[in-house]
């Protein structure tokens, strides 16, 4: 089986080569042209998008005759495909895969799955759908487990500041100039049930913020061994007190910190910090 996902899920280079997935990229459009979010490093691209400062790029989705592409080129080596995607609720990606999926004149069966999430809970069921794979999981039980892995991840983070999702057209205007003048740090999670942000609550500094944001982690597992996967744009600090705290008040059996992809960071600034988080149970069997 071909597994194809999107750069969304903040998969790296060694895994996607290792586990041999395939990878629709997103697109950055900035004045001077279109970037490929897998083409320009997280640093450079914070330093274009700061430079740009009051305008913001914009992002597009990968096209249906993209996906056509790679499901015809998969589809010369495969009988069967496991395209794996960013939430619906937040990206059109899905429906263009099914589309692309649609104008395949093959006999490869095509199967798509809505994570309802993105970044590292993006990663956490592309990465049990490879592994899964590689140990001769039916197709069925994959699908069984991700169903599970996608109940009971979370994917929660923080804000140093409004503005960038108020230059995106991501809040109003009036939520946006009262967290400006308030310095509101949000604490924002994906909904399990449509897979769109949710506020959780709001705090006034940063340290408040990510207290709030791990007890929230804290209600929800309690002492389960989890893995935490800390995730920022370009804010190291506030990575490190987040991953303090996980580990503090969590039973953490793995830890490991990643940047999230340039594409996600274009509506949320270099100064966003979280975590994505799932129960050990459900990845430990496979890797």
């Amino acid at each position: 089986m071909k597994i194809v996902t999107d750069c969304a899920a903040d998969m790296n280079a060694e895994e996607l080569e290792s586990l041999s997935i395939t990878q629709a990229p997103l697109y950055i459009h900035f004045p001077e042209g279109e970037v490929s979010a897998v083409d320009i490093s997280a640093d450079e691209f914070y330093n274009r998008l700061e430079a740009m400062r009051p305008a913001i790029p914009t992002t597009a989705q990968p096209s249906s005759g993209m996906f056509e592409q790679i499901y015809q080129q998969l589809a010369e080596t495969s009988k069967s495909i496991f395209s794996i995607h960013i939430s619906s609720g937040l990206s059109g990606t899905i429906n263009a895969a099914h589309l692309g999926g649609e104008q395949i004149k093959s006999d490869t069966e095509i199967s798509f799955w809505d994570t309802l999430t993105l970044s590292g809970g993006e990663r956490f069921q592309v990465l049990a759908a490879a592994l899964a794979d590689k140990a001769g999981w039916t197709m069925d039980k994959i699908q069984e487990r991700l169903t599970e892995i996608r109940a009971n991840t979370e994917v929660i983070y923080t804000l140093e500041t409004l503005e960038y999702l108020a230059r995106g057209g991501r809040i109003g205007r009036v939520q946006a100039l009262m967290g400006s003048l308030l310095k509101l740090k949000p604490v924002i999670n994906v909904s399990h049930v449509d897979g769109k942000y949710s506020t959780v609550t709001k705090a006034r500094t940063m340290p408040a913020a990510l207290e709030a944001l791990t007890d929230n982690l804290v209600n929800i597992y309690a002492k389960t061994p989890v893995w935490v996967t800390i995730l920022h744009g370009r804010f190291q600090q506030g990575a490190e007190m987040l991953s303090d705290m996980a580990v503090e008040r969590l039973n953490v059996a793995k830890l490991e910190m990643n940047r999230i992809s340039p594409v996600l960071g274009v509506h949320t600034g270099p100064g966003i910090v979280g975590a994505a988080v799932v129960p050990m149970r459900l990845m430990e069997d496979l890797l």
